[in-house]
């Protein structure tokens, strides 16, 4: 199927071309946007699982969702501090005095791109077709992974969940109090009580609008739709090998966006490059699946990549100890760009296993033991070669609710671990020099981790830190996507993963550990009643001091049960070729492919 969409879309763009050469004004003229001829190639370090927005939650994918479909709200490319603005919409949410009702206009004359499921009539964005999407967010059918995003907060709509539960299938025609189109372009949200994070959550894709037809057409025995995404934004999918090549092209149908003619005093010069042009530029996207990070840095060697983030492993190939460019890389043109990203890398334990989960002391001692235990400047100093500091609290530095001179993290001590072991009984009975449980039986931790060189690596370090206080580890190996699947099905009993937030909440993080997010994103199946109503009361203020009081009062919680390793935030180094135009780093778009140019001739001379 994915071949004859391609084919289909290849003809239009000859089409198109062949129209253009009919014009004599503009024969010889390079296309004023979306040129075919411009292709940037880009590479992801980890496989995507797919492109329906409501059905995926790895980071990978959501690069692509986010060039294919739109939410109602964006952040502002070049505004910083960062600064959310509308991008369906025609202005902020309209949002009752009590934090319940949001009212909300959607642009006229936006279209989705063309495609068979609209057989042949433009179709135009509505807000009926935000109402559709939400309502799969929230059918049970879906097993949607952001489902808490709008779970049990939308008025009236737990009576048409609970029916589409007993019959296996949501009515989409029933009507929600709250949620309706009230018009052709007015859409409106009732909640059952304020939720001021809900502005953040409608810039996200997994609210993004998808169209009914498009998911009649090609949705499977979930409602999924994954190798055929159709939305309203700047590029659609034309190939697709899974785990290998992901191809895009500017969807032609594309709104007349242009680049933005503000930002930092420092944007000057990029904005001087870019201005009145035309969004997108660049009329291909190609991204490889590249894992390793060996050929990963071969690639943009050779030229093959028009940018990459460099793997930790091979920053002393690139940077010098003050983390700048070495001469080499400097006198080729290349651009370095880095930031701290907004996101936690952390270990969790799984709460419901028997070795390492529950809340009694001696469980709550092991998990201590075992974050003490691990070596984490080694793994910052050897694993990620510096780049990257040790977490304090659950939200990173640069995000909205993180708490400067606050720390509830766990220090490396494994003389402090070991005696916390010994205190409640995990020593070694039979002497074979490892410990044991305290009732006896062996203990040994089991660890989730891919297949790749860099995971073999941190491996080693966990293995040798373990090693250090008596505890044995084995690995369970899986591809990431595989691993995804077993630990949102509990089937992990420990697994360092990351959390990265594309709207810039601390909400994003301490959700990670509400009980009603287990399935969802609480991976660690973490429940306290304490920590739930802590977290239900964060949301009904608006971001501020007093938030940022609970989320504290929540970190100490955490600190008290160690369901996690609170790990480290990282620094991403992203290296431009000297050819890639109107590049901002920006901490909460990784991949701005619609506001990027490339100059041809400079990258065929080099």
């Amino acid at each position: 199927m994915m071949r004859t969409r391609a084919a289909r879309m290849g003809a239009a763009w000859l089409a198109a071309l062949a129209l253009a050469a009919l014009a004599p004004a503009a024969s010889a003229a390079e296309p004023a946007w979306a040129d075919p001829a411009k292709t940037l190639r880009v590479m992801f370090p980890i496989a995507e699982t797919g492109f329906d927005p409501y059905a995926t939650s790895d980071y990978y994918s959501s690069h692509v969702q986010r060039a294919i479909f739109d939410p109602l709200y964006r952040f502002d490319y070049l505004a910083r501090p960062y600064r959310m603005v509308p991008n369906t919409a025609t202005a902020m949410p309209e949002i009752s005095a009590d934090g319940r009702t949001w009212t909300i206009r959607v642009k006229r004359g936006i279209f989705f791109a063309d495609d068979p499921a609209f057989k042949g009539k433009p179709r135009e964005l509505t807000a009926a077709d935000y109402v559709y999407s939400w309502k799969r967010l929230l059918d049970p059918r879906m097993r949607a992974p952001y489902l808490w995003y709008l779970d049990g907060k939308i008025k009236g709509a737990d009576e048409v969940l609970a029916k589409a539960k007993v019959a296996g299938r949501l009515d989409y025609d029933a009507p929600i109090e709250g949620l309706k189109a009230l018009d052709r372009y007015t859409l409106r949200l009732t909640l059952k009580e304020p939720d001021f994070v809900m502005q953040g959550y409608m810039s996200q894709t997994p609210m993004a609008a998808v169209a009914r037809e498009v998911i009649e057409a090609y949705g499977d025995a979930s409602g999924w739709a994954m190798a055929n995404p159709v939305g309203t934004g700047p590029y659609r999918l034309v190939e697709w090998r899974r785990g290998q090549k992901i191809v895009l092209e500017a969807n032609p149908g594309y709104r007349d966006e242009r680049f933005p003619e503000t930002g930092a005093p420092g944007d000057r010069e990029l904005i001087a490059a870019m201005k009145g042009k035309r969004l997108p530029q660049i009329g291909r996207v190609e991204v490889s699946i590249i894992e390793e990070s060996n050929p990963q840095w071969l690639a943009f060697d050779a030229r093959e990549l028009d940018y990459a983030n460099v793997p930790a492993d091979l920053v002393p190939k690139v940077l010098d100890a003050g983390s700048r460019l070495k001469p080499a890389y400097a006198q080729a043109g290349v651009r370095l760009s880095r930031a701290m990203q907004p996101a936690l890398s952390y270990c969790y334990f799984n709460m419901d296993d028997a070795v390492v989960g529950g809340y009694t002391q001696e469980r709550i001692a092991l998990r201590r033991a075992i974050v003490m235990g691990l070596n984490t400047p080694d793994l910052i100093n050897v694993w990620y070669q510096g780049q990257a500091v040790q977490a304090t609290q659950p939200i990173p530095p640069n995000v909205a609710g993180h708490s400067r001179d606050f720390d509830v993290g766990v220090k490396y001590d494994p003389a402090t671990a070991k005696a916390l072991l010994d205190r409640f009984g995990y020593k070694d009975r039979d002497g074979d020099g490892w410990r044991d449980l305290p009732d006896g039986k062996p203990l040994l931790l089991q660890m989730g981790s891919s297949t790749s060189g860099r995971d073999r690596e941190r491996d080693e370090l966990w293995t040798k830190s373990m090693t250090a206080i008596g505890i044995r580890i084995e690995f369970i190996k899986q591809k990431w996507p595989e691993l995804l699947k077993m630990g949102r099905a509990a089937k992990l009993p420990m697994w360092p993963v990351g959390w990265i937030t594309t709207y810039g909440e601390g909400d994003a993080f301490m959700q990670l550990l509400y009980s009603g997010n287990i399935g969802q994103s609480n991976y660690a199946r973490f429940v306290n009643a304490e920590y739930d109503d802590l977290y239900r009361q964060s949301k009904r203020v608006r971001d501020g001091p007093e938030r940022d009081a609970i989320y504290r009062r929540m970190a100490k919680i955490i600190a008290a049960y160690n369901p996690w390793d609170l790990g480290v935030y990282r620094i991403e180094n992203t290296l431009l070729r000297p050819w890639v135009l109107g590049y901002a780093k920006h901490v909460y778009d990784e991949h701005p492919w619609q506001y990027l140019d490339l100059d041809l001739a400079q990258r065929n001379a080099r």
